[in-house]
């Protein structure tokens, strides 16, 4: 039984011609409209009634163009000479579900024909992430050998296998035939990772100098530097940060993007380093005199090396004193800079006193506008003036309070590998 035209819009279309056996009796007429009526499912309790070639009808629909269609329908059939229309226009209650499952059988229907195509799309994908796997295996393996990062490699071995995954998604979209999708997917890769880059910028920045400073290297895991003003021992470099266990023992991430934009400093990549305070003399004593002092005391220091060789500069005259700075170099490695800069200090003031070499404090004038009051105490006895005990200073090159010479560089890097460090190392281990 044929099923009644509809228009792109779901009204139905005026019926055609509809031509039964050329004797028509009112009961085929009656019938065969009755028989569309119900089979359009678009009236309710549909009655035909045929006398002498009039037909009545009757029943209930949703609006005037399924009503005009029955007259119509009628109408157009052969041998009828009139039509009575007598169906009621009733509008659809709230709480009619049969439109909703109408669309959703009709979703049902195109589900049952797509199936094919959905197992072949699941077929072709589930190959493409096996290739994809075996893609990013085969890289790695073959990458191994090369002289190349260990991020520089996963990188490399990852955008190889989401390569092969966008092919088979491209398949998979020419199959269903959404070829202008899958070019526009093609096309728009670019435009995704564009737009993502914006909107990640930080952590992509981030990821990128992650990237470069595993590929330069401009230190190892434990050289001690310093960046972004904070000084310590280098534990790990992540994707994100650089772990640094400083020389108080606290554990710094300093973002990698700073990292590669920052003036970075590596105590460890040259171990010597320099040092220098200043010591004031008075004038009275003669400036090479006290240079050669401090220079003896550098060179019988076992810590200070010889080259390059020690300096003792005059600075500046002081008010009162005649400032020397004394410049010295010593292996950071082996030892502390601060001890060493302790024992130095300490040693050069004991060589300065035992050669009778002054030390004066900055000069104080102290202004006294209505005189300095004196006044006379009566005692019973007469007080001993009480002598400052005379100062010597141990000619031991570290005391037990410099607790040596060594550096702590050891005891650090030990607490930095007691502590807990956040993300995967890409950096060398240090050889020291």
């Amino acid at each position: 039984m044929p099923v009644p035209a509809t228009a792109s819009d779901g009204k139905p279309e005026p019926p055609g011609k509809v031509e039964v056996q050329p004797v028509a009796k009112d009961d085929a007429i009656r019938k065969r409209i009755a028989d569309i009526l119900k089979t359009t499912s678009w009236f309710g309790d549909p009655k035909v009634t045929v006398q002498d070639g009039i037909v009545f009808l009757k029943g209930t629909t949703e609006n005037d163009e399924s009503r005009k269609w029955a007259g119509d329908l009628a109408k157009n059939t052969e041998g009828v000479v009139a039509v009575v229309n007598h169906i009621e226009v009733v509008p659809t209650t709230v709480w009619d579900f049969n439109p909703t499952f109408q669309v959703m059988n009709n979703l049902a229907r195109g589900l049952v024909r797509l199936l094919p195509l959905i197992v072949v799309a699941l077929v072709v994908i589930a190959i493409s992430w096996i290739f994809a796997r075996l893609t990013v295996y085969a890289l790695r393996r073959g990458l191994l050998g090369r002289s190349l990062s260990r991020l520089l490699r996963e990188v490399i071995a990852r955008v190889g296998g989401v390569l092969v995954m966008l092919v088979g998604l491209y398949l998979v979209l020419r199959i269903a035939g959404l070829t202008q999708l899958a070019l526009t997917l093609v096309g728009g890769t670019g435009l995704m990772g564009l737009v993502l880059g914006i909107a990640f910028r930080d952590i992509t920045e981030n990821f990128l100098a992650s990237l470069f400073l595993s590929l330069q290297q401009p230190f190892r895991e434990g050289d001690l530097v310093e960046v972004a003003n904070v000084t310590g021992y280098v534990q790990r470099l992540t994707s994100r940060t650089t772990v640094l266990m400083t020389l108080d023992g606290n554990q710094v991430q300093v973002p990698n993007s700073t990292v590669f934009k920052s003036t970075l400093r590596n105590f460890t990549s040259n171990p010597n380093r320099r040092e220098d305070f200043i010591v004031g003399i008075g004038y009275d004593d003669s400036i090479s005199f006290a240079q050669d002092v401090a220079l003896k005391v550098l060179a019988d220091h076992p810590a200070i090396l010889s080259e390059p060789e020690p300096l003792v500069l005059v600075e500046n005259l002081g008010a009162s004193t005649v400032n020397l700075r004394v410049y010295f170099w010593f292996d950071g490695g082996q030892h502390s800079w601060a001890k060493v800069k302790s024992s130095v200090i300490r040693l050069t003031k004991k060589a300065f006193q035992d050669s009778g070499i002054s030390l004066p404090d900055e000069a104080r004038e102290v202004t006294f506008p209505q005189g300095v009051p004196v006044r006379m105490i009566e005692s019973e006895g007469t007080a001993k003036p009480v002598l400052p005990k005379p100062t010597t200073e141990p000619e031991t090159v570290a005391t037990q309070a410099e607790a040596g010479l060594q550096s702590e560089s050891e005891e650090i890097k030990k607490q930095a590998r007691e502590s807990w460090t956040p993300g995967e190392n890409l950096l060398t281990p240090s050889s020291s």
